[in-house]
């Protein structure tokens, strides 16, 4: 589903990125670790063609997303950590403007609209305007946006932040549902036992540079993810 081979993005002469590669294959759920400034958030903008990036390669289903960006973008569903909702939409226009984005049927767009409004219990709010919604019902709405045309791909960066628990569980479970259909799911968080749990395989990222991945079992070892997140931050070797 994605395949990023040595990925490099800079600022100002610093590498953000730093011949980063990792394969994601459908059916997948990816977990992508590490602390504030490690590269996380520029990956995953490079992945979704939020940014241009200055040396390697991204391909999405076997498509390049510098090459066929809108076929990329068509397969993909990305939510940042902090998505910028317009502010005066109420939630179903917001909704409605997505569908219309990706081109999604007028029949196609209310049973999605009304299937994950009902999972995410905003149905009742989506008349109002978003700039009444509380920080968790802006999360929920961006939520429901991913899911609007069907996307094969999911990228998150942070997706339960702002979540109640039962939205978190759902959130979880749509995951799964997505990956159990063929697609595939990569996401970046900092609670590791959520990773740990959810996960198929995971990546850790440190100073731009993958300095582990791979499944679950194999990576963390007799070992907790946590242990090993923290036992691979104090190693002289990738300072």
């Amino acid at each position: 589903m994605l395949r990023i081979e040595h990925l490099v993005k800079t600022y100002g002469g610093r590498r953000a990125v730093d011949d980063l590669s990792l394969h994601i294959a459908p059916g997948e759920i990816y977990g992508f670790i590490g602390h504030n400034g490690a590269g996380k958030t520029t990956t995953l903008k490079a992945v979704c063609g939020v940014i241009e990036f200055d040396g390697g390669e991204i391909y999405i289903a076997g498509k390049s997303v510098k090459k066929e960006p809108l076929e990329c973008k068509r397969r993909t569903a990305f939510i940042p950590d902090n998505p910028d909702l317009y502010d005066f939409l109420s939630g179903i226009k917001y909704l409605n403007f997505i569908a219309d984005v990706y081109g999604v049927s007028a029949e196609d767009r209310r049973e999605r609209i009304r299937k994950y409004a009902d999972i995410f219990e905003l149905s009742s709010d989506l008349a109002q305007s978003i700039s009444a919604y509380s920080h968790g019902m802006k999360q929920k709405l961006a939520l429901i946006s991913a899911f609007i045309h069907d996307p094969d791909f999911l990228v998150f960066d942070e997706p339960f932040v702002g979540l109640d628990p039962k939205a978190s569980r759902t959130m979880k479970d749509l995951m799964r549902e997505k990956c159990d259909h063929g697609g595939a799911v990569f996401f970046s968080t900092h609670i590791l036992e959520v990773a740990e749990k959810l996960c198929d395989k995971v990546a850790i990222i440190k100073d731009g540079r993958l300095v582990a991945s791979g499944g679950m079992d194999e990576i963390r070892g007799d070992s907790s993810l946590e242990e090993l997140f923290f036992e691979l931050d104090e190693d002289d070797e990738w300072e």
